[in-house]
């Protein structure tokens, strides 16, 4: 069964509860609907999963719909997801095309029935085109970071961006010259999910044993899927480093995503790279792993997320929030989660991950230091519960365009800003 609000009153305490109830009355009867481009794997699928059914228990009617789209679309938007990462990618008119085609397919195809319509990335973006006909609040939320992005792929993007009533980023430096709002919520985790939620010893020992992992020795561990921007091969060269001086594993576990159609070649690379060390687990794991995700991690001594780019990287929060330390690369959104020295390390080469990888192996204190401090930053900014309470505050955001403080009413004390908080314009 999913869980309800009240399921988290142990973790965030009641006032964070009874917030989100007395915001929900300001939208009760209005309607949120949520677009992407899959409903399994990745990060926006995670989250969706667990905040639509809290979003319904408020009483706000929400609804996620997937858009449709063939094996061109996906490796168009997948180029297109590289290129605004600020990775060279050859782009030609033909992809442009068929981002078009597949964008009007869609557009005959998704029912649109959102007050709120709360669109996800670059692959549905172009159903904006139906703005005119219906009206209703739209809301662009990109969970990539586009800083840098390639010139042709932005510019053939923001003309549809342009037309949102607002956009959402996950951190200030993602932001572009935009014609309308923009505000920033980071993505979260939910610590009731079975990726995140406790579990014994024996349920860890299981797992480990199920990967032949030697659990009386030092276990590194990247969870992410396999993509060249999560720097694999980076991975593996930090562990061999390492390897000279700690006698140490490497798992490198991960997933697919139907809109991911780069996976298998990547698995490949790491499974060559990988091959003839008993050391290195390559894991490819199916859907709805959750479970196994979460016996990985805690049985791990350190974990790292050496991206060399990312949009917010959830795998991060999800280590931290077991008392994990994290290296990782000083990149996007885990700029915003490790803490440099605090919550863990950042790190800028596979010889610089090496080095605080086994400065942590070293120190067991450090471990335990970073550990803590971790679970205490995620507890108090990256917990399903914050983005649920930003999510009702862009939509009381979208019925006051132009004003920067918002009354709720005269019995509730709190006054909402919508220029600060998480929702800085």
């Amino acid at each position: 069964m999913p869980a309800t609000l009240a399921d988290y009153q142990e973790i965030v305490g009641q006032g964070v509860i009874d917030e989100l109830r007395v915001l929900a009355d300001r939208v009760r009867g209005r309607s949120m609907q949520h677009i992407n481009s899959t409903a399994v794997g990745g990060g926006v699928a995670e989250i969706l999963t667990r905040l639509v059914p809290l979003m319904n228990e408020l009483g706000i009617h929400t609804s996620w719909d997937v858009i449709k789209g063939d094996q061109a679309f996906f490796n168009v938007t997948k180029a297109f997801h590289n290129a605004l990462h600020g990775k060279h990618e050859e782009i030609t008119e033909n992809m442009f095309e068929i981002f078009r085609a597949t964008t009007e397919a869609n557009l005959r195809d998704v029912n649109l029935t959102g007050d709120v319509l709360l669109v996800h990335d670059p692959q549905p973006a172009g159903l904006i085109l139906k703005k005119k006909e219906i009206g209703r609040h739209w809301v662009w939320r990109c969970h990539i970071d586009v800083s840098t992005p390639q010139p042709e792929v932005w510019n053939f993007l923001r003309p549809y961006v342009d037309q949102y009533g607002a956009a959402i980023f996950s951190m200030p430096d993602f932001a572009q010259r935009l014609a309308v709002p923009q505000f920033r919520i980071a993505p979260s985790i939910d610590p009731l999910s079975d990726k995140n939620r406790p579990l014994d010893d024996a349920a860890v020992s299981q797992v480990l044993e199920k990967y032949h992992i030697d659990p009386d020795r030092p276990v590194l561990t990247q969870v992410s899927r396999f993509d060249r921007l999560k720097d694999p091969l980076g991975v593996i060269a930090a562990y061999r480093i390492v390897k000279k001086r700690h006698d140490c594993q490497l798992v490198l576990a991960g997933g697919g995503a139907p809109d991911d159609p780069e996976g298998e070649a990547v698995l490949a690379e790491v499974r060559a790279a990988a091959d003839g060390d008993p050391d290195i687990h390559v894991l490819m794991l199916p859907p709805f792993s959750d479970l196994e995700i979460n016996a990985l991690v805690r049985g791990s001594t350190v974990v790292l997320q050496k991206s060399i780019r990312e949009g917010f990287g959830l795998t991060v929060t999800e280590a931290l929030w077991k008392r994990k330390p994290v290296v990782g690369g000083a990149v996007g959104g885990i700029k915003l989660q490790i803490i440099d020295g605090v919550t863990g390390f950042l790190v800028h080469s596979p010889e610089g991950a090496a080095t605080r990888v086994a400065q942590l192996l070293r120190d067991r204190k450090l471990r335990e230091r970073m550990g803590e401090n971790g679970y205490q930053h995620v507890k108090q900014n990256f917990l399903i519960t914050r983005h649920v309470k930003d999510y009702i505050l862009i939509m009381l955001a979208l019925e006051h365009p132009g004003e920067s403080v918002v009354h709720l009413n005269a019995c509730y004390p709190s006054i909402y800003d919508t220029s600060s908080l998480n929702l800085s314009a």
